[in-house]
This record gives structure tokens, C-alpha cells and sequence, in this order.
């Protein structure tokens, strides 16, 4: 808030505020969605595959993403109601609860995103070893060995967030998987054709090469939207710690408000995305909407 306070005195920009209204809207239907996502997956064991649990860890990060701007507007509000004050020692604690979580909700989407990537990248160029490679039981171990790191991490960096060795591998965290995870996907577009060729003349091949395909192009959905919707945040954590006094970073960190929607908006498009891409997924909404009716 500081900043924030500092920005309006070097700069005209008005800063963007975004009504409470839609911020809590958001942030429930995203909840809802991707709630619903782990619910159809428990319930259908024809989801219990790696890939589903994978999509389940994205889901999870989601929903910590918007539950972390949900009960930041809280205390937001509460504090402007005079139920709370900004440099309380429970505030500082409640602070840090809520940037861990943040940052947890980024690395678990990170990890995430990697894990499904690699699998898809299992299933195009060892399609016959599959079930042998990732099996379920190794699918438990990667995401539990991903979110022990990611609450660590979290922790760690929600605690020493004002030192600059803190920060500065935080924030190079992001691009670096980033571009792992595109190097990964431009990869596979580029062996897949000569893949499809040498087991052509296999039983099924050309559906599974096919389905196995859909399944890429899902993920590189995934990466774009959650590009467009999480970078912004990310330039902002970096525009705030490195040059605040700015006049040009202060006038980008004016739509605070604006970049914080569209981490909630990640957590409601994902889940279209399964329910759009996955024939399975739509099968079991219908017949948990038809349960409910």
C-alpha cells in the first residue's frame, strides 16, 4: 500500500480499482469450478489416471490462487472498517499467511503445469511403455515430493519476502519454467509427425496418436492462459521491488487491482478448458447435474 501511495504522487495514472462485488464473484466461481473438477474425478474411477491427478494438482492451485485474493480483500475491507490495523503484530502474521499462500498457489501451478507437460510428453514418444513409466503410484510420489516443495518454498519466502536473495530467484523462477515447459512442448510438435510415422502400422495407432495429440494442444492452452493471466502479477512483484520510485512502474502497478482479477479468472477458465477438451470429464458433469436433479 505504500507503493501504491507513493505511485499516485509521481504519476498521473489514476489507479484502477475494481469493484468488491466482482472480486468476490469471481473468486467463488472459481472455486466452484474447479471444486467440481475434483469432485468428478474422485468420483469417476475411469479418472483415477496420472493425467487426472496432475489436472487435480493444477485445480488445487487454482482455487489456493483464488482463496488467497478472497480473504486479501477481507482484510482489505476490515481494515478500512477499523476491525483491523495494517502494522499489528497479528496483522504482519495474517500478511504472511496470505503471501505464502500466494506463493503457493504459484508454484503449485508451475509444478504442475511441468508434471502434465511431461506427461503428455511420456505418452506421445513412449505410448507402448506408458503404464509401465507412470504408473499411479509414482503419480502420488511426484505430486507429493512437488507440494512438500512448494509449502517450504512458500514458507520461506513469505518469511524473508524483504531480502533481495529472496526475491530475485522467486521472480527468476517463473520464466525459467516457463520456457522449460515451452522448450518441452515445441519438442514434442516437432518429433510428433515423425513419431506417428514409425508406429503407423500398429493396431489403433492413428487414435491414439490423435488422442495423445488433443491432449498437447490442451496443455498448450493451459501454459497461454495461465501466461496472460499470472505474468502480469508477476511483473508487478518485480516492478515493486526493484523500482517503486519509477514513474512508468508506477503508473503499471496503478491496476493492482486489475492484474489480482486475472489470477481469479485463471482459476474459472481452466476448468472449461478440462470440461471443453475431455469427453470423460463432460460425461461425468452430466451425470453429477443429473444425480443433483
Amino acid at each position: 500500500e505504500n507503493i501504491s501511495d507513493f505511485s499516485l504522487n509521481v504519476t498521473d495514472c489514476t489507479q484502477v480499482v475494481v469493484p468488491e462485488e466482482v472480486f468476490f464473484t469471481v473468486a467463488a466461481a472459481g472455486i466452484l469450478e474447479n471444486l467440481l473438477v475434483l469432485i468428478a474425478v474422485i468420483r469417476n474411477k475411469n479418472l483415477h489416471l496420472p493425467m487426472y491427478f496432475f489436472i487435480c494438482s493444477l485445480a488445487v492451485s487454482d482455487m489456493l490462487g483464488s482463496l488467497y485474493k478472497t480473504l486479501e480483500n477481507i482484510f482489505i475491507i476490515l481494515c478500512k472498517m477499523g476491525y483491523l490495523t495494517r502494522r499489528g503484530d497479528f496483522e504482519k502474521k495474517l500478511d504472511d499467511a496470505m503471501d505464502s499462500m500466494f506463493i503457493l498457489s504459484l508454484l503449485g501451478s508451475i509444478f504442475s503445469l511441468l508434471a502434465i507437460a511431461a506427461d503428455r510428453y511420456i505418452t506421445i514418444f513412449y505410448a507402448l511403455r506408458y503404464h509401465n513409466i507412470m504408473t499411479l503410484r509414482r503419480a502420488l510420489v511426484i505430486l507429493a515430493i512437488i507440494w512438500t516443495f512448494c509449502a517450504g518454498s512458500s514458507i520461506a519466502i513469505a518469511l524473508f519476502s524483504y531480502e533481495a536473495a529472496t526475491v530475485i530467484p522467486f521472480t527468476i523462477l517463473f520464466p525459467l519454467m516457463m520456457f522449460f515447459i515451452l522448450c518441452l512442448y515445441v519438442h514434442m510438435f516437432l518429433l510428433a509427425r515423425s513419431h506417428a510415422k514409425k508406429i503407423a502400422s500398429l493396431p489403433t495407432s492413428t487414435v491414439h496418436q490423435r488422442t495423445n495429440m488433443k491432449g498437447a494442444i490442451t496443455l498448450t492452452i493451459f501454459l497461454g492462459v495461465f501466461l496472460c493471466c499470472w505474468a502480469p502479477f508477476v511483473l508487478h512483484i518485480l516492478l515493486a521491488r526493484f523500482c517503486p520510485h519509477n514513474p512508468y512502474c508506477a503508473c503499471y502497478m496503478s491496476i493492482f487491482h486489475v492484474n489480482g482479477t486475472l489470477i481469479m479468472c485463471n482459476a474459472i477458465i481452466d476448468p472449461m478448458i478440462f470440461a471443453f477438451r475431455s469427453r470423460e470429464l463432460r460425461s461425468t458433469f452430466k451425470k453429477m447435474f443429473c444425480c443433483a436433479r
